[in-house]
């Protein structure tokens, strides 16, 4: 079976003191009850504000099993980009994943297919894995071209990437019409379509492709069941700790079973 990914993206929440909570509430969990290793066959993953991230990684350690990422990064190393942050300085602060192109990102401050490429591109250049978030709107699922669209979302962020690239990538499959707090949670069945196309063209070339949109306690498990999900990206779920970590036994109990 392939590694199962569990992350959670704060957004613009948390203070300093409560994202040092939750860092050390999971790094106290994983060493209790895991002896500091992640559950076996899980990748956890957390992705908190910048002002968060080395606090952080100073938290979980340098040798933590639960990668740290950041919620967005500039494409050029360098430069005049007020408010921008680069690659190489996330970096610098712990980062190890970027996440790139979440529909948030496209609908209020202009990302493009031309930019998550570029982002992309400079993430796996400085050795960050990349995790590309595409998704279509109500409209475009109500007019039959869910697939098609996030096909096309996909294809032209990881163009021109090597076999050796790509599988550093982590594609998440979030449907705009689900994610958000008036988001509708998706059925099983709304699922299985586009991730059949998703998995067609990449299962077994890129790293993982996850599933987010209203991913909750009560619906995990029969996500990760759909063919071609191995992971799942949560928003106000594990936004608390405890979700959190009943996120990973469910993903834990996924494995086993």
């Amino acid at each position: 079976m392939n590694t199962i990914w569990i992350g959670t993206s704060w957004k613009m929440t948390k203070t300093l003191a409560e994202g040092r909570e939750w860092a050390t509430g999971l790094r106290g969990h994983l060493e209790s009850a895991h002896d500091g290793r992640a559950p076996a066959g899980i990748q956890p993953f957390i992705i908190p504000s910048f002002t968060a991230t080395t606090t952080v990684r100073g938290i979980l350690g340098e040798d933590s099993p639960v990668l740290l990422g950041v919620q967005n990064a500039h494409w050029e190393d360098a430069g005049a980009w007020t408010g921008e942050v680069s690659v190489p300085q996330a970096k610098d602060a712990g980062a190890q994943l970027v996440e790139i192109g979440h529909s948030e990102r496209r609908e209020h401050f202009g990302e493009t297919v031309e930019t998550t490429r570029l982002k992309v591109a400079a993430a796996l250049r400085h050795g960050l894995t990349p995790l590309l978030c595409i998704g279509e709107s109500a409209e475009v699922k109500e007019a039959g071209g869910s697939s098609a669209f996030i096909l096309d979302q996909a294809a032209g962020a990881l163009e021109g990437l090597s076999a050796d690239e790509l599988s550093r990538v982590v594609i998440a499959y979030e449907p705009i019409w689900a994610i958000g707090e008036k988001g509708r949670p998706a059925t099983i069945e709304e699922l299985i379509e586009p991730f059949a196309a998703l998995g067609a063209e990449y299962t077994g070339r890129v790293a993982g492709l996850l599933y987010g949109g209203s991913v909750n306690l009560d619906n995990a498990a029969d996500l990760l069941g759909i063919e071609h999900v191995n992971g799942l990206f949560v928003g106000r779920t594990a936004w608390k700790l405890e979700g959190y970590l009943e996120l990973l036994r469910i993903a834990a109990a996924h494995v086993a079973g």
